[in-house]
């Protein structure tokens, strides 16, 4: 059995964002996605997760996003791309 997490949330976040005036991180997103493992490996070397328009290298034990596409197109400047795993089913 595998204990690299076949599913991520990430979230899309405005970067200059210091105060969220109490709104939680999920609240703060511009766009959220779970994404899921695809068996490959990206250009990064870590495992590729897709969904719902992203497309994301991530190192699974960090978790870390590595490299991003968002409707096949690099992460616009001040965005930051958090990751989080998404309990099992």
């Amino acid at each position: 059995m595998s204990t690299v997490p076949q599913r991520f949330e990430i979230l899309l976040v405005p970067a200059h964002v210091e105060d969220r005036g109490g709104a939680s991180v999920t609240d703060s997103a511009v766009r959220s996605a779970v994404v899921e493992a695809t068996g490959r490996h990206g250009e990064s070397g870590y495992p590729i997760y897709e969904g719902h328009g992203i497309r994301a290298d991530i190192d699974p034990g960090t978790p870390t996003v590595e490299a991003l596409l968002v409707d096949g197109r690099e992460l616009d400047y001040g965005l930051t791309a958090l990751v989080r795993p998404v309990a099992r089913d």
